[in-house]
């Protein structure tokens, strides 16, 4: 334990182990989060598609979710799909109140209920996604800092030891 201390400049280690668990961990708060959304858009879910619907989150984040920022992306994108789908669920939802009228106009207070949901759904899906997405980049840049941090310890250690053995001759 004490040698992985000083590799790591005195902070403790953390184990591949205990980075998956954490991963995992909030691959299934992301779930949650996605589940509870998709559950605000229809309102009323057999329970049995909520949990269907959960664990294929869940599981899907778990699959692409190498990192906390991608497991958190990979959500706030879903909650982008989820906002998405509102409009379209509100418009299934009044054609099915409206039952055996299906030609008949939706009324003044359905098509308000409809506009709504579009705006909202609009905005809140515009939002999630760009904040998705915004994360996604910010992933990518650090990850290109950090590659190119180690090209340049590489690159320095080739120049530090090509310098040796010129001393040497």
């Amino acid at each position: 334990m004490r040698g992985a201390r000083l590799a790591s400049g005195g902070r403790p280690c953390r184990t591949y182990r205990s980075v998956m668990w954490t991963s995992h961990f909030h691959a299934v708060l992301g779930a949650i989060v996605v589940t509870i959304g998709f559950w605000l858009v229809w309102g009323e879910l057999p329970l049995l598609l909520v949990a269907a619907l959960a664990l294929g989150v869940a599981g899907f984040l778990v699959w692409q979710g190498s990192t906390l920022g991608r497991v958190w992306a990979w959500t706030c994108m879903l909650l982008g799909v989820a906002s998405a789908a509102w409009p379209i669920a509100t418009m299934v939802q009044v054609r099915m109140a409206s039952g055996d009228a299906a030609a008949a106009e939706p009324s003044d207070e359905q098509m308000g209920l409809i506009l709504t949901a579009v705006v909202a759904g609009l905005f809140s899906s515009v939002f999630w996604i760009s904040f998705g997405s915004g994360i996604f980049r910010w992933i990518k840049r650090k990850e290109l800092e950090q590659t190119q941090a180690k090209a340049g310890v590489q690159n320095e250690e080739r120049n530090q030891s090509q310098k040796k053995t010129k001393n040497r001759r």
